[in-house]
């Protein structure tokens, strides 16, 4: 049989089967496998359990493996010639709360209707257990047609992904001879905005500070003590407010150092998916961009780093007014970093900032709050280019590179730790509610989803 007929019969293979594998992802989902609340960790393993079945009757060496939190699944298929794989997702899910702003039982899903087509409602059904779901109902339509799994997969599913994988670099330190691949496939991100299939080839690190300024043992009036006492929350203001220059760069020494500007084919790709940032902006009551001028709007949130203030606390805030100067003030800073920057080094430049405003009377205290590098993927990996391709061929529109403002520690954990680059391709949509009452996942992203693994597989066989 050629491959395109192979290709062809897996296609058909999973339109034969999409009742049913709609019906095992229904199952899946009953599962309340909130990994961040001590009461479901029962339930927690019995999704590690259920998955761990589901692959062993397919025909892979799946384990249950512990960790000192929630465990690990991880499955091979059997050793061959071709290129290596490794397969991630998670099969734990966010918190319900709140409960009551729920449209029905978040762990009781269904297939709804809506004017945008049909959906499957529930929590978990877009992260991840849709996403994850996509990957496991190509593989069964794989065997069906060839008789036997594709050969040389690692599948690796998380039980703690919600709750910041605290497990998960240790796992990857103690076996990484055995999680060792050549690309890793993660299914945890998104369509393009306006519905096409994308590839994400680069991450923004993150860099988390807490930092803490005390001056007075005591809040002082500031009739008696104002102008003579130091007012810690005027210092940490003037201090944060130092943080950019007038035309939006920041200033802490260095903080550029390893930023690159974006390669050529990428601006195009970019500026071909005609973001609108005015459009983007509207959509939460605001107009007007803000930061460097001159950059490409994608630029700015996939490409640039930034230095953002996420909480200020210090003072009286209540009803009234209260005329003192605060004995204490604290803000929360994250930055999020490109290209090569080093996240230490950012954290010790913003420390040695915040020292150069403080007055002799006052302290300072610092907290981690953590840290990773930005992930940035080598497309000129030719598998790249091959899922692109098979991508665009499933959904009939050309499939786009793309950038992500946030961070999947994931992937730079994969380059770091196992040296590999990751592929983050996944079929969520903007408005699936994630982390939100009443999450949800296209049909169509779910169906979809599964023919483009299958397509991605053939090339990479």
């Amino acid at each position: 049989m050629s491959k395109d007929a192979q290709l062809d019969g897996m296609l058909a293979e999973l339109d034969r089967g999409h009742d049913a594998a709609l019906q095992r992802l229904l199952e899946f989902l009953r599962i309340p496998s909130v990994s961040t609340d001590p009461a479901h960790r029962g339930d927690v393993r019995r999704a590690a359990e259920w998955l761990c079945d589901q692959l062993q009757q397919l025909g892979f060496q799946a384990q249950i493996r512990d960790t000192p939190g929630h465990p690990m699944v991880v499955a091979h298929s059997q050793k061959g010639d071709a290129r290596p794989v490794l397969f991630y997702g998670h099969y734990d899910v966010q918190p319900v709360d709140p409960l009551e702003l729920w449209d029905r039982p978040p762990f009781e899903p269904e297939i709804q209707q809506t004017p945008e087509g049909a959906v499957i409602r529930g929590r978990g059904a877009s992260d991840d257990k849709g996403q994850l779901m996509t990957f496991i109902e190509a593989f069964r339509a794989w065997k069906a047609v060839h008789g036997e799994l594709p050969s040389d997969l690692t599948l690796l599913f998380e039980g703690e992904e919600e709750s910041g994988s605290p497990s998960l670099r240790p796992f990857l330190h103690e076996n990484a001879a055995e999680l060792r691949a050549s690309l890793a496939m993660i299914c945890d991100t998104g369509l393009y905005a306006d519905g096409r299939p994308a590839i994400t080839t680069q991450l923004r690190g993150l860099v988390g500070e807490e930092v803490i300024i005390r001056g007075a043992d005591r809040d002082l009036h500031s009739g008696s003590f104002g102008g003579l006492a130091a007012n810690p929350v005027m210092v940490l203001a003037q201090a944060l407010g130092a943080l950019k220059d007038g035309t939006g760069r920041v200033t802490l020494p260095g903080f550029y150092d390893g930023v690159t500007d974006l390669p050529p084919e990428l601006r195009r790709d970019w500026q071909a998916l005609g973001f609108d940032a005015g459009d983007f902006l509207g959509r939460v009551g605001l107009s007007e961009p803000i930061g460097e001028k001159g950059r490409m709007p994608l630029d700015m949130v996939w490409n640039q780093p930034t230095a953002e203030i996420n909480g200020i606390v210090g003072g009286y805030a209540g009803e009234g007014f209260k005329t003192v100067l605060p004995a204490e003030a604290r803000a929360k800073v994250s930055f999020r970093l490109t290209g090569s920057q080093d996240p230490e080094k950012i954290r010790d430049a913003f420390r040695d900032h915040i020292r150069r405003f403080l007055p002799a009377d006052c302290t300072v205290e610092f907290t981690n709050h953590g840290g990773s590098p930005a992930s940035v993927m080598d497309i000129s990996d030719p598998a790249f280019a091959s899922a692109r391709a098979a991508l665009s061929e499933e959904w009939g529109r050309e499939a786009a590179f793309i950038g992500a403002g946030g961070s999947i520690p994931v992937a730079g954990d994969f380059k770091e730790i196992l040296g590999m680059d990751s592929m983050l391709i996944g079929f969520g949509r903007d408005d699936d509610r994630i982390h939100s009452p009443n999450e949800k996942y296209n049909l169509e992203s779910f169906t979809k989803g599964a023919r483009s693994w299958v397509r991605i597989l053939a090339t990479l066989r």
